[in-house]
C-alpha cells in the first residue's frame, strides 16, 4: 500500500523573498513538513502492528497522531502551491479568476470582508494553527475556518483551497512574535490562479459528500 511522500517545492527557496526568507522556506519544507510525512507513515505502521497483535491499548493516541500528522502533510502540500513570487493583489475576472472573485463577494459580502475575516482568523489562532478558506459542499459557499494545530475545529466535508500557516515555525525567524505582520505580508504572495483551480475542482466534486444514502 502506498505511503505518504514529501512533495517537491514548486519554486526555489528564495522565490518568496522578501515576504518569506529562503531560510524559513528551507527549514519549513525540509524539516517541519518532512516530519509530518514521517509521522503519518510511522503511525500507519504502528496501527498495522496493533491490528496484527490485536493490541488496542494505544488506539486513542495513534488515531490522534494520524489525524495530526496527515492533516499537517495535506495542509502544507496545499500551502506551497498557494503561494508564488508573482502573486498578491485582488482576484479579478481579467486575470482569469472571475468565478472565484464572484464567489468571494457572494459568500462574504465583498473581497475586503473576506480578506479581513481570513486575516483575523489566522492572526488570532491560539497557539498553533491555520486560517483557511474552504469550499463547503452542503451549501456550495465559501467559508473561513480557524484550525487549531492541523486538524481541530473544522467542518466535516469542507475542502481547503487557500491556507495561511500561523504556526511559529512559519514566520518566527523573520517576523519574531509578530504573527499579525506575517499574515498581512502573506497577501503579497497569494497565488490566485492556484486558488481558483482548487475552487473549481472542489465544486465539481461536491456531490461526493453523501449526507444520506
Amino acid at each position: 500500500m502506498a505511503t505518504y511522500t514529501l512533495p517537491e517545492l514548486p519554486y526555489d527557496y528564495a522565490a518568496l523573498a522578501p515576504v518569506i526568507s529562503p531560510e524559513i522556506i528551507e527549514l519549513h519544507h525540509d524539516k517541519h513538513h518532512a516530519a509530518y510525512v514521517k509521522g503519518a507513515n510511522d503511525t500507519l505502521e504502528q496501527l498495522a502492528e496493533a491490528r496484527d497483535k490485536e493490541a488496542w491499548g494505544s488506539i486513542n493516541g495513534l488515531e490522534k497522531n494520524l489525524a495530526f500528522h496527515l492533516s499537517g502533510h495535506i495542509l502544507h502540500s496545499i500551502y506551497w502551491h498557494n503561494m508564488t513570487g508573482d502573486g498578491g493583489g485582488e482576484p479579478h475576472e481579467k486575470d482569469g479568476v472571475g468565478e472565484l472573485a464572484d464567489a468571494l463577494a457572494e459568500s462574504f459580502g465583498s473581497y475586503a470582508g473576506f480578506k479581513a475575516q481570513l486575516t483575523k482568523a489566522a492572526a488570532t489562532t491560539q497557539g498553533s494553527g491555520w486560517g483557511i478558506l474552504a469550499y463547503e459542499p452542503v451549501t456550495g459557499r465559501l467559508i473561513v475556518e480557524q484550525i487549531y494545530d492541523h486538524q481541530g475545529n473544522v467542518g466535516q466535508g469542507s475542502v481547503p483551497i487557500l491556507v495561511f500557516d500561523a504556526w511559529e515555525h512559519a514566520f518566527y525567524l523573520q517576523y519574531k512574535n509578530q504573527k499579525v505582520d506575517f499574515i498581512e505580508a502573506m497577501w503579497q504572495v497569494v497565488n490566485w490562479q492556484d486558488v481558483a483551480k482548487r475552487y473549481a475542482s472542489a465544486k465539481q466534486r461536491a456531490h461526493n459528500l453523501l449526507l444520506a444514502p
